[in-house]
């Protein structure tokens, strides 16, 4: 295991009621706590500067010993299924866990769960990161964790906690989300329906089921049928079965990677910067107050925005793309609330796979913030980030900070992939022209130009798009406030997931190099 380095660290089991527990680590720190009336106790155990290897006991009336535990920095890791894929899965992945061999870096990884009741335990242990485990860890927290031990120098640990197609709405608790009215009338209708839930009926569903099982008919065994609001995808019960449990373990922050089940429409979309603003703060004030104040209260919180998806971009603005509106709500939540960032992906992805295979630029560009804005390295830690727009005779000039040594294409040609509008709303493609940290935009025409957007679409990947010289792409945004749905008279377009083909394998493009 890995623990915080300089921190009171939360350790926490439980005993007979009132038994008296002494928790000491080699490195000279003791505590003494005494559980209370249900068994539960917590100590905080003084931690110094990274090192190791340490042991830590815990003595009551028996004795445990942790043996070869480091002492260094910890990141909790949570998000959906592609938070969770597996690098050996992954391009380049199965190389990079074969020459996985760092004992400096240490993984723990749940194996998925969730629950209508908040839980006490997970199933998983610590690791080693060598060919084994890296294999089975997540592409994304191990090139995250791999750049931060190679950068620091110091022991990197990873609470991984990934669940596979579920809502943000699952990750925080239902008590916190009341006063979102979606969410609420979502709570409301799954309630609705759980309460018609007949246990005799599911049982004798259940019945008829495992004859058919029993009769090779079936798959897979049947499980019981249960009520809507146990389920993965009702509010809470990921939080209750994922992130309770291993709350208030000492971390220095948490990166997360989630959006893609929040992010089936442009209203569920644009709902999303709210939910995620609301989770960040419920994570970072819970942690500290039940570390009793060792957790940061702002810990800090980088959150990776949604890759390329679905067929390439040929309009000037998708205005059905949730996808664009999901990334550009994760720009203005990481513009707004402090120590928070996040990592750039639009030039990843693929027009099949709703789990693309090139997750390496994405674990690396993670680490960049944290080793910028948690560590202080001296780096440009993302791509160019749209700060203002000015309208200059029948041009906008648009303005950038985060432009590092300069802005550049990401290929020869033309950037091709602004639009802007007038006054009647209609977007077209802009000719967009790089002038020092700023972008000019025209197109004949238009004018008197009201505001510009950039790669709005599913999958802008295929345009030539706007990096920094350091490698790191510009965050799709756009400059105007118009409504990007009517809210009375609202209907989702379809979102198809693509069907893929027979040996279809997503292929390697050349991105411009990260030189950090």
């Amino acid at each position: 295991m890995v623990l915080q380095q300089e921190m009171g660290v939360p350790i926490w089991g439980w005993a007979d009621s009132g038994e008296s527990i002494t928790v000491s680590g080699s490195w000279g720190s003791k505590t003494t706590v005494r559980a209370d009336s249900s068994g539960k106790w917590m100590a905080f155990l003084d931690t110094p500067s990274f090192g190791g290897p340490y042991s830590v006991e815990i003595r009551g009336e028996n004795l445990l010993k942790l043996e070869n535990a480091l002492i260094g920095e910890v990141w909790l890791c949570a998000g959906q299924s592609n938070m969770g894929w597996r690098l050996s899965a992954t391009m380049q992945g199965p190389e990079a866990a074969q020459a996985a061999d760092f004992p400096g870096i240490r993984i723990f990884r749940s194996e998925r769960a969730h629950s209508h009741e908040p839980q006490e335990d997970v199933v998983a242990e610590w690791k080693v990161c060598n060919p084994d485990s890296a294999a089975t860890c997540s592409a994304v927290t191990f090139y995250f964790a791999r750049k931060l031990h190679r950068e620091l120098g110091i022991p990197i640990g990873v609470v991984l906690q990934p669940y596979a197609g579920t809502p943000i709405e699952g990750w925080m608790p239902k008590e916190i989300q009341l006063g979102d009215p979606r969410t609420l009338r979502a709570i409301q209708e799954a309630d609705a329906e759980s309460a018609k839930y007949d246990l005799a009926n599911a049982q004798a569903q259940l019945a008829r089921a495992m004859e058919a099982w029993n009769r090779g008919e079936r798959r897979t065994q049947p499980k019981l049928r249960t009520p809507a609001n146990w389920g993965h995808q009702y509010h809470g019960n990921i939080f209750n079965g994922m992130i309770h449990p291993v709350r208030p373990f000492g971390i220095r922050g948490a990166i997360w990677y989630q959006g893609e089940r929040n992010a089936k429409d442009v209203a569920q979309a644009a709902n999303y910067g709210r939910q995620l603003s609301l989770l960040i703060d419920y994570y970072r004030s819970s942690w500290h107050e039940l570390s009793e104040g060792n957790v940061a209260k702002d810990f800090p919180f980088y959150f990776v925005q949604l890759p390329s998806w679905l067929a390439e971009q040929s309009e000037p603005v998708e205005p059905d793309a949730a996808w664009a509106v999901s990334r550009d709500m994760m720009r203005r939540v990481a513009n707004a609330v402090p120590n928070t960032g996040t990592a750039v992906s639009l030039d990843t992805g693929d027009a099949i796979l709703l789990h693309p295979t090139d997750k390496k630029p994405i674990g690396i560009r993670l680490a960049y913030l944290a080793l910028k804005l948690t560590y202080g390295q001296t780096l440009v830690e993302q791509g160019p980030n749209y700060r203002s727009m000015e309208r200059v005779d029948d041009k906008l000039v648009l303005t950038f900070e985060s432009v590092g040594s300069g802005l550049v294409t990401g290929k020869l040609g033309p950037l091709d992939s602004f639009a802007i509008a007038g006054q009647d709303r209609k977007f077209f493609w802009a000719d967009a022209t790089i002038k020092g940290d700023s972008i000019v935009l025209s197109a004949e025409g238009i004018s008197e130009p009201e505001a510009a957007r950039y790669a709005w679409a599913m999958n802008p990947s295929k345009r030539n798009l706007l990096y920094n010289r350091e490698g790191l792409p510009a965050s799709p945004f756009r400059t105007d406030d118009w409504p990007l749905y009517d809210a009375k008279n609202y209907t989702p377009a379809p979102q198809d997931k693509p069907v893929k083909p027979d040996g279809y394998e997503q292929v390697e493009v050349a991105l411009p190099t990260m030189t950090q």
